[in-house]
């Protein structure tokens, strides 16, 4: 495979900071959470849309019919995905739901290791343990004692494991197709799913005033396409399990901006939780042994 020109990483980051802000957008809504869910869909292949018939709708030739029923499954797995997850944010807090839905090496490591065979090193599920900690932590002082944040805490756990799928099932085809043909292919499937969702639970795609528009548009432009966009890219690099990993950064981004932003309480735990998550990403992603390299020429 050839190697990428910009190092994977970098777009993870930037993809984790625009996902962060997904939450914000969703609680500053106040239509039905499939209504919401599909125009962050519809307006993300709207914008992709000139780009991709001008330039790569003879990549979808390639597509084999195995291709198309991955990829079909991945984009109904996103749909409810965000369905889920949007929902749950009307149960609890922002801070709760993140943390739930980014625990995704849970299922991401069981998910490469028996679909994909890939081996789990030590360091792997260490650092993986302690990321995963860490978000507890951060859940910890923010859960409350009741059956309606219980019912939103499942509804993200859900969700978590539907986005996990829908990255398993990309994976492969990823490496074959550029990123441009896979995200409007499975962004058009999500759109699909979410259109019949909405008819068939009778909920309305409008009127809404402009600034719901706002929000829907905002959805599509800075979680979708600057996120999830980078996501699907950064999959023909690296594994599942490296976006698995970085992705518990969103938390941690989420429950900052919820306090500046809406006022939601900022605890003890979620501090201490959110610099366990970040040591345990810390642990994942650096390599030692270059370090050792540079520190030894540094101070030979």
């Amino acid at each position: 495979m050839e190697k990428s020109a910009i190092h994977p990483y970098i777009p993870i980051i930037v993809g984790v900071i625009s996902v962060a802000m997904s939450a914000i957008f969703v609680k500053m809504t106040n239509a039905d959470s499939g209504v919401t869910a599909f125009y962050r869909m519809l307006f993300s292949i709207l914008i992709m849309s000139p780009l991709f018939f001008f330039k790569y709708t003879h990549e979808v030739k390639k597509l084999s019919k195995r291709d198309w029923l991955f990829t079909t499954i991945a984009g109904i797995f996103l749909a409810f995905h965000f369905i889920l997850w949007f929902e749950s944010l009307n149960y609890t807090s922002v801070a709760s739901s993140t943390v739930l839905v980014t625990l995704q090496p849970l299922f991401a490591f069981a998910g490469t290791y028996f679909f994909f065979k890939e081996k789990l090193s030590v360091k792997t599920i260490v650092s993986a343990l302690i990321a995963i900690g860490g978000s507890v932590l951060i859940a910890y002082g923010d859960f409350k004692i009741s059956g309606q944040a219980l019912f939103g805490d499942i509804l993200a756990l859900i969700a978590c494991a539907l986005i996990t799928a829908y990255l398993l099932f990309g994976q492969d085809i990823r490496k074959r197709l550029s990123l441009v043909t896979y995200t409007f292919v499975v962004y058009g499937v999500s759109t699909i799913t979410l259109f019949f969702y909405i008819v068939l639970k009778g909920e309305s795609f409008g009127p809404y005033p402009a600034q719901e528009w706002m929000w829907f548009v905002l959805l599509a432009i800075i979680p979708n396409l600057l996120g999830h966009t980078l996501f699907n890219w950064a999959l023909k690099w690296v594994s599942t399990n490296v976006i698995s990993i970085a992705i518990l950064f969103e938390p941690v981004g989420a429950a900052v901006l919820a306090y500046f932003i809406l006022g939601e309480y900022l605890n003890a735990s979620q501090i201490i939780g959110g610099t366990v998550v970040i040591l345990g990403i810390m642990f994942f992603i650096i390599d030692y042994e270059k370090v050792k390299k540079i520190f030894f020429k540094v101070f030979p």
